[in-house]
């Protein structure tokens, strides 16, 4: 077994596999003599077949497949032995042709066309400056915040006058001439909030009305589509096309949401029982939650202008196009030469990404441990909890749900990605000169806009 290695140019190269009869005979016998156990033949017993026989029925299909495994195993040695970093696998070269002469053959030479990564060094210090964005957390986003903390932490109470948006209940029969229509539609559960009837004319006739109270109105006119209508009147909405005659509606219940007091009550919701004790704390609270959350948009802005940075950088790195470009069409059956075309810059971008960040990470000795993943998807999940209100859970409670999410394959290798990407760009912020600069969240939502 031999092979010689004749480089193209810097990007590509040919190994050619030397294949004597020693390399792979003993397993072609070996192989047969397994067939011969199991072969059914008419006329012969089980495992009497006669070896010629089975030369002549399996000899060659196996002789070019212990060839195949004998190739493939040597080159990925020689790969690995000599520190080769290739792109793609190994494919047989475009102008191989296979020996006609096969079965007579006993020595093959295999030529195997190789991409090769180009040869960089990945150098930046405070030479290299990078824009770092602090947004600034001011009294307008601190406000809202609490003002969706009181909305969150509200309460329902049943109350004896009509508001706008109170959710008014209340027992609806059809009217005829002004009498209620023996045949006509009726309902003891109807519901509707004023603040949602289009008809302002509609509306007014329920704002300040009692529990009790007895209102005549159109519901026709007071909903804009049929939609509307026929939720309201609990039918199908081809059911309701006609209906255009006034209702009776007895109101027998009035609720209204009323947001949380800013009070004792609503911090420890919020925060955790005496996390935080008066309004000021309160506040102060939110915003630094609020720069927390806006440092990680920074660094995430920051992760992208690295990367451009890095980018630009090397930019003129070169790489064996044509051997990907048919390795890639080989690889993806759905992909056409056309859309290899349009989408091969974009692929050789993020190709050479990857080369940058891992020559970064081997640098600077980056590693990825279970507890950096772990951390990671517990962080997802105490946001994901967040969203709903539920802050200041149990560490057993984001754990569980951690650990849940990792058991699927797709959603460990994505965070092994992200937290892998945040770790070189921390080395990268930590080395380059950073240019600061303060902006508004206006300011800073507008650079991601198309």
């Amino acid at each position: 077994m031999n092979i010689v290695r004749t480089d193209i140019d810097q990007n590509n190269a040919v190994l050619t596999v030397q294949i004597e009869k020693a390399d792979y005979s003993a397993n072609v016998e070996k192989t047969l003599r397994d067939y011969r156990k199991k072969a059914n033949i008419p006329g012969f017993r089980p495992g009497m077949v006669p070896m010629s026989l089975m030369y002549k029925m399996y000899g060659k299909a196996i002789k070019a497949d212990e060839i195949n495994k004998v190739a493939a195993d040597a080159l990925n040695k020689y790969i690995m032995d000599n520190e080769i970093n290739i792109l793609g696998e190994p494919l047989p070269s475009e102008d191989f042709k296979p020996y006609e002469d096969f079965d007579q053959r006993e020595e093959f030479e295999i030529p195997f066309a190789i991409g090769i990564a180009p040869e960089f060094d990945v150098e930046f210090d405070k030479k290299d400056k990078v824009k770092y964005y602090e947004i600034t957390v001011d009294d307008t986003m601190i406000d809202n915040q609490v003002k969706s903390y009181t909305s969150r932490y509200g309460k329902y109470t049943q109350e004896e006058t009509v508001e706008e948006r109170d959710m008014v209940k209340g027992e609806i029969v059809e009217l005829e001439n002004g009498e209620a229509n023996v045949e006509g539609i009726k309902l003891s559960d109807a519901v509707l909030t004023p603040a949602y009837l289009k008809d302002e004319n509609q509306k007014i006739m329920f704002v300040g009305a009692q529990k009790g109270d007895v209102i005549v109105f159109n519901p026709a006119k007071a909903f804009d589509n049929d939609a509307e209508l026929a939720s309201f009147l609990k039918l199908k909405k081809e059911d309701v096309k006609d209906i255009t005659s006034d209702f009776s509606f007895t109101i027998t219940g009035i609720t209204r949401y009323n947001e949380s007091e800013i009070n004792q009550e609503l911090f420890d919701k919020v925060f955790g029982e005496g996390t935080v004790t008066s309004e000021e704390e309160f506040r102060a609270k939110i915003a630094a939650n609020i720069e927390q959350d806006l440092k990680r948009d920074a660094d995430y802005k920051f992760g992208i202008d690295a990367r451009e940075m890095l980018l630009k950088k090397f930019e003129n790195l070169a790489f064996p196009d044509a051997f990907l470009k048919r390795w890639l069409l080989g690889e993806n059956k759905n992909m056409t030469a056309e859309t290899l075309e349009a989408d091969y810059p974009k692929m050789i971008e993020e190709l050479k990404w990857q080369l940058i960040s891992n020559k970064i990470a081997k640098k600077n000795d980056v590693k990825v441990e279970n507890e950096d993943i772990e951390e990671y998807a517990r962080n997802i999940a105490r946001s994901q909890f967040a969203q709903y209100g539920m802050i200041g859970l149990e560490d057993s409670i984001l754990d569980n749900y951690a650990k849940d999410m990792l058991k699927k394959e797709e959603t460990l290798k994505n965070i092994y990605s992200r937290v892998f990407d945040n770790k070189v760009i921390e080395v990268v912020k930590n080395n380059v000169k950073l240019d600061i600069k303060k902006t508004s969240i206006e300011e800073f939502n507008k650079m991601f806009e198309v």
